[in-house]
């Protein structure tokens, strides 16, 4: 039988989910996860869990915030003056903004906390510093 290796190209089914069991993401009902194995598209600990799986094997991996998104980095939540801020924008917490990094590319922030003169802005992934249980389902090799 065929097993996943590096360089080959795949396709899973997928549950994300928290220590807890919270759910965070899944291929149900939608078209099966391709990548490449070994290629870095997908989190070290995922990757590595689909490298030796054999067509309709199913293994649930539990990874380690470090093979995962990493810890969550003190150096990735800054303070940003609301006068900064478009004039019309109202911070809340949690909500969701896009910041523009200098070679133009866009980076996901969340804003962590709102005070009268400044936001608190996250730049950390929302699963930074998490450990993670994906159930996965290797569909096709190829």
């Amino acid at each position: 039988m065929q097993t996943a290796k590096k360089g080959d190209q795949v396709k899973v089914h997928y549950t994300g989910k928290l220590t807890d069991g919270t759910i965070f993401d899944s291929s149900e009902g939608r078209e099966p996860l391709a990548f490449e194995v070994g290629a870095g598209m997908m989190i070290k600990g995922f990757d590595a869990a689909v490298d030796g799986m054999e067509v309709g094997a199913k293994v649930t991996a539990e990874i380690p915030a470090a093979e995962a998104y990493g810890e969550s980095r003190a150096d990735m939540i800054f303070d940003v003056p609301k006068t900064n801020l478009p004039p019309d924008m109202v911070a809340e917490v949690g909500q969701q903004l896009a910041m523009s990094q200098p070679n133009g590319q866009q980076l996901p922030v969340k804003v962590k906390e709102v005070h009268e003169d400044k936001v608190v802005i996250d730049a950390n992934h929302d699963l930074a510093g998490k450990d993670l249980v994906f159930d996965i389902e290797l569909v096709e090799i190829g």
